[in-house]
């Protein structure tokens, strides 16, 4: 049972207070004098029996009590908390708070070291990334720092280097990379060894070579040194590493210079020598076994993913099974119980090998030697699963995943992160496609690898948060863990995360509900999706908007400045799938997104999140009549303008998602005719013409766009005279279904007023419009395409045929009445298509309506029911229904029954225009013709019973 925590309001000496009941007390926010004077008072009420209220005040806390909460916070909060007051501020920079500083998330350059400096004169710990930050870091006057840990290095000089050692005299721990130290030669790293003599850890990565006089000088100088890692280093001399008497751990990960006969024997002499790493290199099995031989204190040797030790095993299996007690690890081995072997009389669960309760506390040399395992384990499966080698499949699945989550748990943060960026990683397939591989997301699901990463991201590190909400965002492009993400609570805490002030985490949280709100078929929505998309999981939509999501993601877009292209396009990429649903798509206009992504669009100059805002807003635009979203884009300020301008982007991503926008947003009439003032008419017909070579997704939105603003007189002969007809009568014949079906819709609007149907006739449209009407596999594009072809020869464009459509006033030399003949006998053909001759025959002499009912469900279109008509097409096809041409009254009749049919999206408006324009008359002489065809008579008289279905509704 839950206690049931209720809010009320009592009187206490005439002063009201707000109480809070739970249980044994209650917390009294009181507007007292004392809470007034400083504000930082709190009445606490105690409700044990006779207890009174008393009040707290915040600034008698005990320094201990303030520093553990400042201890608690991050960088930016605790800043916050020192400005309270003198005595917080004073507390804030207490040397035991800056004893380790992070700065891999902030601009670090000279002048917020100098700013930082006053308190760093007891930092024994730093990280940091970029170069920038290296050669500020001087700056920071830590003349007591003790290790260094740094990334993103790559343009990192020997200069920079060189100054880094000199002003940090007690260094003890430089690590820097993973990124290739191409810049730093061996005259850096003398530099270092001369200056930093209490160093006991170097691990660099990338090296362009690490000479013997640059080995030697670490030998000579830092008698200490005991773990050493060139990782991916151009040239290292082997030799002079076995000068380094310290040494109790190295690796050479990656190097592929190295003379391994030289190396094995000169290794094997030195006297502390416990692990070696050799993973990733070209070494003979011949070198590992002259290890195993002759070294006396060698305990583990690592050699993942060398692919001449893998076929050794693989041809002798039992080739390193006398290692006389040292272990050698392959990525063909099993890891997990071979490093059981490393705890002599101890019982040890494979599983709970790399827990640090086996070791800690209890033997110092296993301890050091499981922390470096650990970190080698998280480089080198980071680097296997960034080149993601073939045949690793195995692995991967089989232990691959335990391992990077045991990782997951290390003490050591550094491999925790890297842990997470591993999980990141291995699961991708292709990073264009955004592709990832199901059966590696799933094997992590499996042994609980969701509730740890989603752990990790709840933990006050910055840092890991961003590298966990990484991992949960890829491993979330698989539906099975999207809802495994979603049981977990996942939802929340991303929501959460994307409100950090921190951009490297809001932008990896944006990214994770981008990928949440995925939905299984379709990122993008057009009018004839709507109905048809298949989202994920509606579940997942409402608990994103329900958590609060939404507006996080809109605050995004409008905190961090535009050139922050990650946070953007990932922010707005989630707007644009959570848009697609109905519901979300308001929850987003009413958080301000609509002014959001217009403000991307107008200002933005990236192009990723120029695709994405465009996307968005088309998303938004597409629900039609359920909201007034349309609108209310087409509303916002620059908005259209902005949109048509994308339409001319380098990139065909942003022109696609812009011609779409367009194309939602030009169902609104406003926002039609706003397009056409901002120049799209000529933008879009340009765009029809420049894209006949491009995607299919392209040319479907620029035919789509162009059929939306075609709804107008002034924009249908606008596109007529900018030269849009020849563009979409060659988009007209794409063997794609939905670009031919839109053009097909394009053509069919146009081709209502008499000078673009002769402009039809003139570019040779007839055989193509032919060819859609009779072997399309769209209904809809025959559908159109008969349409079009009865508009452009009912009569109306007779008059215009005789003066001709060319600025010289004189037509095409075309042979009208061939290509009439040639139409109408197409629209027969495809009438007959729908016609059974024994059921139409049966349903003409009866007077019952199931014959009726009958016929239409079988001859209905479905996607018809989502065309909506004028008054004008609608009084067009009623007078077709005298056309002396039968053929017409036929095709007409059937038209009208698409447009009429009860449950049609616009039936009720299409009804409505037939009865305002008398239509019923009219289709009852067409019902009862002697001269009609049968199809024309049972067409009319369906239309006619679903207007008085229609009628009744109405009525009732």
């Amino acid at each position: 049972m839950t206690r049931r925590v209720r809010r009320r309001l009592c009187k206490d000496g005439g002063k009201g207070k707000d109480v809070v009941a739970d249980g044994e007390r209650e917390v009294v926010s009181c507007s007292s004098s004392s809470s007034r004077r400083g504000g930082l008072g709190v009445v606490v009420a105690a409700a044990a029996r006779g207890g009174e209220s008393c009040v707290v005040d915040w600034r008698t806390l005990p320094d201990d009590t303030v520093l553990q909460l400042f201890a608690r916070l991050n960088y930016r909060d605790r800043a916050g908390m020192a400005a309270a007051c003198r005595t917080w501020r004073e507390l804030g920079s207490s040397p035991c708070l800056w004893s380790a500083l992070d700065l891999r998330a902030h601009r670090c350059d000279a002048e917020v070291a100098s700013s930082l400096s006053s308190r760093c004169g007891s930092l024994r710990r730093l990280r940091l990334r970029g170069h920038e930050a290296a050669a500020a870091a001087s700056g920071l006057r830590a003349r007591e720092l003790r290790e260094v840990v740094a990334d993103g290095c790559r343009g990192l000089t020997d200069a920079t280097l060189a100054v880094l050692a000199a002003r940090h005299e007690a260094l003890e721990s430089l690590q820097i990379g993973p990124d290739p130290l191409e810049r730093i030669s061996s005259d850096a790293l003398r530099q270092v060894a001369f200056c930093c003599s209490r160093l006991r850890r170097l691990r660099l990565s990338g090296l362009r070579d690490a000479d013997a006089d640059a080995i030697g000088a670490l030998a000579r100088y830092c008698p200490l040194l005991e773990d050493v890692a060139f990782l991916d280093c151009g040239s290292v001399d082997e030799a002079a590493i076995a000068g380094i008497q310290s040494l109790r751990f190295l690796s050479v990960a990656g190097c592929h210079n190295l003379k391994w006969a030289t190396a094995s024997t000169s290794w094997a002499q030195l006297p502390s020598l416990v692990a070696v790493d050799v993973s990733r290199t070209d070494v003979s099995p011949s070198a590992i076994s002259r290890l195993i031989s002759h070294s006396k204190t060698l305990k583990l040797i690592c050699t993942l993913n060398c692919k001449s030790i893998e076929e050794e095993q693989a041809h002798n299996p039992g080739a390193f099974s006398n290692s006389k007690g040292k272990l050698v690890l392959t990525i063909t081995s099993h890891i997990f119980k071979s490093v059981v072997s490393l705890f002599p009389g101890k019982v040890v669960k494979e599983n709970e090998v790399f827990n640090e309760c086996n070791w800690k506390g209890k033997d110092n040399a296993l301890g050091d030697m499981m922390s470096w395992l650990e970190w080698i384990l998280s480089q080198t499966l980071l680097r296997i699963a960034e080149s993601n080698p073939q045949g690793m499949d195995d692995f991967w699945l089989q232990q691959g995943a335990d391992m990077l989550l045991s990782l997951v748990k290390s003490s050591q943060e550094d491999v925790q992160e890297r842990a997470a960026t591993t999980l990141a990683t291995f699961v991708v397939i292709d990073d264009e496609s955004a592709n990832v591989d199901a059966a590696r997301s799933e094997a992590v699901m499996r042994v609980g690898g969701i509730p740890m990463l989603l752990d990790l991201a709840r933990c006050s590190r910055e840092s890991a948060q961003s590298e966990a909400a990484k991992a949960i965002a890829n491993l979330s492009v698989n539906a099975k863990v999207a809802k495994a993400v979603a049981d977990e609570g996942g939802i929340t805490i991303l929501t959460n995360l994307a409100r950090s002030m921190n951009r490297l985490v809001a932008e990896e949280a944006a990214g994770g509900l981008w990928n949440l709100s995925v939905g299984e078929e379709h990122k993008v929505v057009t009018p004839w999706m709507l109905n048809t998309l298949i989202a994920m999981s509606d579940v997942l939509l409402a608990a994103i908007a329900a958590a609060g999501g939404i507006k996080a993601l809109v605050d995004l877009i409008l905190r961090w400045p535009a050139g922050t292209d990650g946070v953007l396009e990932r922010a707005a990429g989630a707007l644009a799938n959570l848009a697609a649903d109905d519901k979300c798509s308001m929850e987003v206009a009413k958080a301000g997104g609509v002014h959001a992504l217009v403000m991307l669009a107008r200002s933005c100059k990236l192009e990723g999140v120029l695709e994405q805002a465009a996307r968005a807003l088309a998303n938004l635009a597409a629900h039609g009549d359920n909201n007034n979203n349309n609108a209310a884009v087409g509303q916002e300020a620059g908005a259209l303008e902005a949109l048509v301008q994308l339409t001319s982007s380098q990139n065909e991503g942003v022109r696609q998602e812009a011609a779409g926008a367009l194309w939602n947003l030009s169902f609104d009439d406003r926002n039609r005719e706003g397009i056409a003032a901002a120049g799209g008419v000529e933008a879009l017909v340009s765009l029809a013409q420049e894209c006949l070579n491009a995607s299919e997704g392209l040319q479907e939105r620029a035919a789509g766009a162009l059929w939306g603003l075609s709804v107008s007189e002034a924009n249908s002969m606008a596109i007529g005279q900018e030269g849009g007809v020849a563009p979409l009568l060659t988009l007209a014949q794409s063997d794609v279904e939905d670009v031919h079906e839109t053009a097909a819709g394009a053509l069919w609007n146009l081709a209502f007023y008499s000078g673009n149907a002769l402009r039809i006739v003139e570019e040779g449209g007839v055989p193509i419009l032919v060819r859609l009407c009779s072997s399309s596999g769209s209904k809809m594009a025959r559908f159109m395409s008969a349409l079009a072809l009865a508009y452009m020869f009912d009569g109306r464009m007779d008059e215009v045929a005789l003066v001709g459509t060319s600025s010289e006033g004189s037509s095409k030399s075309v042979n009208v009445e061939g290509a009439r003949r040639m139409a109408l006998k197409h629209i027969q053909t495809f009438v007959l298509t729908f016609s059974d001759p024994q059921v139409f025959t049966t349903a003409s002499t009866s007077s019952a309506s199931a014959a009726l009912s009958q016929i239409a469900d079988a001859v209905f279109i479905q996607e018809a029911g989502h065309l909506r008509c004028s008054g004008a097409e609608i009084a067009r096809f009623v007078a077709m229904l005298r056309n002396p041409a039968s053929i017409l009254r036929a095709c007409a009749a059937f038209a009208l029954l698409q447009f009429t049919i009860p449950g049609g999206r616009h039936a009720v408006h299409h009804a409505g225009l037939l009865q305002k324009a008398g239509a019923a008359r009219v289709l009852r002489a067409a019902a009862a013709a002697t001269t009609a065809s049968i199809e024309a008579k049972v067409f009319a008289r369906i239309v006619l019973r679903n207007l008085e279905h229609h009628q009744t509704g109405t009525s009732t």
